[in-house]
């Protein structure tokens, strides 16, 4: 397992391929599921030039942690990664990566579900969006749905 907080920005799909190589369990999973988070130029109906992420360093990492640990012992997962960036985020940066490897599709789409929701519910991060009219901090996530 490896959880990491970034404030510099990254290419999830390089970091998945580098861990994977590093994992050294080939042959032993036969699904990865993995969510990639964006940031986007739009939120609650007005445009968002930019966002500042901020957190609590150690509460974050032990937060994230016991999420990937909680999944390991509902579902068949072999490694969790994920990765969280914090500091200023421009349109189109990476903001999140969690990737999951199992032996199976259903345990690691499952658990890769479970571990995105719970951080974006639960997690401590403090997000301040920049606005064509200023700025303003924001109180909930959106849901994992569209409505």
């Amino acid at each position: 397992m490896h959880i990491e907080i970034k404030s510099e920005a990254f290419d999830p799909y390089l970091e998945i391929s580098q861990y994977q190589e590093k994992m050294g369990k080939v042959g032993k999973f036969g699904a990865t599921a993995n969510f990639i988070g964006t940031m986007r130029d739009f939120n609650e109906g007005e445009s968002v030039k930019e966002m500042t992420l901020e957190h609590y360093p150690e509460m974050t990492e032990k937060h994230l942690r016991g999420i990937c640990e909680q999944a390991r012992k509902q579902w068949d997962v072999l490694d969790c990664l994920v990765m969280h960036r914090v500091g200023l985020i421009k349109i189109s940066d990476a903001i999140v990566l969690v990737a999951v490897w199992s032996a199976h599709r259903g345990d690691a789409i499952d658990a890769c579900h479970f571990i995105i929701e719970d951080l974006k519910s639960k997690a401590p991060f403090w997000k301040k969006e920049q606005l064509d009219e200023g700025e303003r901090w924001v109180e909930k996530n959106t849901s994992g749905y569209s409505n």
